[in-house]
């Protein structure tokens, strides 16, 4: 079910600063910062050889990462993000093994355009999971 490593979510209070943190000192290749109303985040991609970092800056009232940076003032890892061939079936196989998935359940549209689900960090290790269609 599970497929590759798509990307690391970081959770930051300042997109810009963090984003030359990663161009200027360790020479990544970095996108320009997206703003995603949708998900209440502004969003940079790190590419890698292998994977992807993602950057995250609250984006207005009641983000999600606002949320998470109250807690974890410095910021951190915030998701990991596994790339699946079916959402729908791989959904239904986790729900049907008991694992929750977060909000209505429904694939929405992410950060690349492809659905995403999110699924319980209780059920995984204490780490919240992304799911995106491959």
């Amino acid at each position: 079910m599970i497929g590759r490593l798509n990307h690391v979510a970081i959770a930051v209070r300042d997109i810009a600063k963090a984003a030359a943190v990663y161009r200027d000192t360790l020479g990544a290749e970095v996108s320009a910062a997206t703003a995603q109303p949708e998900h209440g985040v502004t969003t940079v991609f790190i590419t890698l050889p292998n994977t992807k970092i993602e950057l995250l800056e609250p984006y207005g009232e009641g983000s999600p990462i606002a949320k998470f940076l109250e807690r974890n003032p410095d910021g951190g890892i915030h998701h990991l993000c596994y790339e699946v061939d079916d959402i729908r079936a791989a959904r239904d196989a986790l729900k049907g093994q008991g694992a929750r998935v977060l909000g209505d359940g429904e694939p929405k549209t992410g950060a690349h355009g492809k659905p995403v689900l999110f699924l319980h960090p209780k059920d995984f290790c204490g780490t919240l999971v992304e799911l995106e269609q491959a």
